[in-house]
């Protein structure tokens, strides 16, 4: 073979290796991303946050969500992994059931990071998630505190829970962190404790027109587990004219903008801001990651905060932000922090 035969092939060999690199380089690790539902506003958050960070990091991203039928779930799950996906992120319908999709998943060498709700009983890889139990307990909080300032400094007088879907392991959650402030305060009776199918508004809605027909009105004080619920006991507030802080106090959670303007207008007392933003490019970025270094562990790739047993394993945990926003603070947490804007909040002016 001669010299200059040599030198072509040299050359055509380097140029293949380079545009075979250029291909891996330019190859994008595939995470799914999976919601329950898109019902609630905030989910618009979560799904846009989610996929701009995970696509700056150079991932593709297939999203998909639910709406609350687990058998939907099941379905849209199994799509992401026939589509490839290296990673699945899933907030579960049902956090009892969902554990089978965790093992099939693992069974391919997927691997799954949980989303907002801690499944039971599934060999989850990750879970992200905020405290629930905490936004329970600064529900349950505000609650006291609007006690004593609107009854004479006494905490005493009825209250109703309205809970989230049943068996979901973020309503227990979030209903275990109230349930703990009213059973140490003898003065409070709780007259409403309701689950409530699908995180229904129009359910909760029914649930606190029973509960005022029953009581004569009196009813002081509602503790949701989400934005939607809360916004069913406050159009039922109002058909009764007490839809006002200084008649009946409200809680939610998940800063919906209207519940946010609710507050604003003295209808809410407090809206528990689980913050998205971080909720989900912390999710999006473990993703990444676990997808980029399938061979690695979750504590080699991303900071762990704790690990909390889910009745299979010990599932590594992080855990973001959660912030009471009332109308003291609105200003400073809402709108400093970008949620919304002034206008969007007050109204034009």
């Amino acid at each position: 073979m001669s010299r200059k035969t040599l030198k072509v092939l040299f050359a055509a060999s380097a140029v293949a290796l380079a545009l075979g690199n250029t291909a891996l380089a330019g190859d994008k690790v595939k995470i799914g991303f999976l919601l329950k539902t898109m019902q609630e506003e905030r989910y618009q958050h979560d799904k846009a946050d989610f996929i701009a960070k995970a696509e700056a990091m150079g991932a593709e991203v297939v999203f998909d969500s639910a709406n609350n039928d687990e058998q939907a779930q099941l379905s849209k799950f199994e799509n992401m992994l026939s589509k490839g996906c290296k990673v699945i992120v899933m907030q579960p319908v049902n956090t009892g059931t969902a554990g089978k999709m965790v093992k099939t998943a693992n069974e391919e060498k997927v691997k799954v990071v949980g989303y907002d709700s801690m499944l039971v009983n599934g060999p989850l890889d990750l879970m992200v998630m905020q405290d629930s139990w905490a936004v329970g307990k600064l529900q349950g909080e505000a609650m006291l505190e609007w006690f004593k300032k609107h009854r004479e400094g006494k905490i005493e007088g009825n209250v109703a829970l309205i809970m989230g879907q049943p068996g979901d392991s973020n309503a227990t959650a979030m209903s275990s962190g109230a349930l703990d402030l009213i059973k140490k305060n003898p003065g409070l009776k709780l007259v409403v404790e309701q689950s409530h199918e699908g995180w229904s508004t129009d359910k909760a809605m029914a649930t606190t027109e029973n509960a005022l027909t029953k009581y004569k009105n009196k009813v002081d004080a509602f503790i949701c587990n989400n934005s939607g619920m809360a916004r069913g006991v406050i159009a039922a507030l109002d058909a009764q004219g007490l839809a006002s802080t200084d008649k009946v106090f409200v809680a939610g959670s998940d800063a919906d903008l209207t519940n946010i303007q609710y507050v604003a207008q003295g209808k809410q007392t407090v809206e528990i801001w689980k913050k998205v933003k971080p909720l989900a490019e912390t999710a999006a970025e473990a993703a990444v990651k676990l997808a980029q270094n399938p061979d690695k562990k979750p504590a080699d790739v991303v900071k762990i905060d704790k690990t909390i047993n889910n009745g299979a394993v010990e599932v590594p945990t992080i855990v973001t932000e959660i912030v009471p926003v009332t109308k003291d603070n609105l200003d400073s947490t809402i709108i400093a922090g970008g949620l919304y804007t002034k206008e969007q909040v007050y109204g034009k002016k």
